[in-house]
């Protein structure tokens, strides 16, 4: 996933202290309280929570978020679920956003937030206001979080994953091109760190020729990059794992298009990769669970702000899952995440909130 630049410390100040003083006529509860701390006397009904998914801005990995909101409304009997996003990744935009759907009564809130460093503020503005706050599908930079929780992808493990199956692939010898995203962006540097101990565990057999960054921007520049990667240095090319959907499709459909013999593993489930998986041209896939995470996070974010549970481990991050998906189990692997989100569902339940 991409982000866009980080801005300067004091613009981000500015929009953080525009985003406290418009909330403060939006809460439900004073200044000091906070979503996880209510009292028995500060219980609402679950139908009484509007919950707001937020991704930093439009991209092919939100749009479960958005049926799978529809369907946490229905079986949880919450007030509402709505899905909104900010035409660009722009983080002083998404906080405007944010400022708006409090306006409108929403009241618990699962954020991705824009910049890696500067969300942190935003997610303190929102608490200190008396809303439940979760960072789905991606956690901030550093080891902060204050968020009520974060339910994302270990993608970290999510691309060493996925680079142990391009080295299978490749036979266990070769050069290796790593694709992904905004090279700012947290999830990226964890992205980056999981292939490079993929790599570094085959001591030597093989290579990793280079990593391309910035190039999850939308499919056109994603394509560029390919084609001119290829020109440059295809019959180098061995093995090719990338970590972000837009670099993924586009690399699937240069390498079966010129036939190349370099092996593919992508990430996510886009139907051209798994297209690619059923008819031999892609080796392998590293799919998410975005369903899960906004299924799960809005059942927690609802009984976060009924009051009816208490985050146990204020700021807790928990995997929401992948899943190496192959010709083997390309039929079949949504089975597994659901189990994986059924799994969350309980973990939740029993582990990472209090519900006496």
């Amino acid at each position: 996933m991409k982000r866009s630049p980080v801005r300067n410390a004091l613009f981000c100040a500015t929009v953080s202290l525009s985003l406290a003083a418009a909330l403060t006529g939006c809460s439900t509860k004073g200044s000091t309280g906070a979503a996880n701390d209510k009292g028995a006397a500060d219980k609402i009904p679950v139908s009484a929570v509007k919950v707001a998914l937020v991704p930093g801005g439009a991209h092919p990995y939100f749009q479960l978020w958005k049926t799978t909101g529809a369907k946490a409304k229905a079986d949880f009997g919450l007030g509402d679920v709505t899905y909104d996003e900010t035409a660009e990744w722009n983080q002083a935009k998404q906080n405007s956003l944010l400022t708006s759907l409090a306006a409108r009564g929403h009241n618990a809130f699962g954020i991705f937030g824009v910049s890696p460093t500067d969300i942190n503020s935003t997610f303190a503005d929102l608490k200190s206001k008396g809303f439940a706050v979760a960072s789905l599908g991606s956690c901030p930079a550093g080891g902060t979080l204050k968020a009520d929780f974060c339910l994302s992808t270990d993608v970290e493990q999510a691309a060493y994953k996925a680079t142990q199956a391009d080295i299978q692939a490749m036979g266990g010898h070769g050069n290796l091109v790593h694709l992904t995203g905004n090279n700012v962006d947290s999830n990226t540097q964890r992205r980056i760190a999981g292939v490079k101990k993929a790599v570094a565990e085959t001591n030597g057999q093989v290579t990793l020729l280079t990593t391309v960054t910035d190039i999850d921007t939308d499919l056109q520049t994603a394509q560029k990059a390919v084609s001119d990667l290829l020109t440059a240095h295809g019959s180098q090319i061995n093995g090719l794992v990338a970590t972000a959907y837009n670099p993924a499709v586009a690399a699937a459909a240069a390498i079966k298009q010129g036939n190349l013999p370099i092996k593919v593993v992508a990430i996510d489930d886009d139907p051209k990769i798994l297209a690619g998986i059923s008819d031999g041209s892609v080796s392998g896939t590293v799919a998410q669970n975005p369903a899960g995470q906004a299924y799960v996070g809005s059942w927690a974010l609802s009984r976060l702000q009924s009051g009816q549970c208490t985050v146990r481990t204020p700021g807790a991050v928990i995997d929401s899952g992948s899943f190496v998906v192959t010709r083997d189990n390309v039929g079949t692997y949504d089975a597994e995440r659901q189990t994986k989100t059924d799994q969350l569902m309980n973990d939740f339940k029993t582990s990472v909130l209090s519900c006496p």
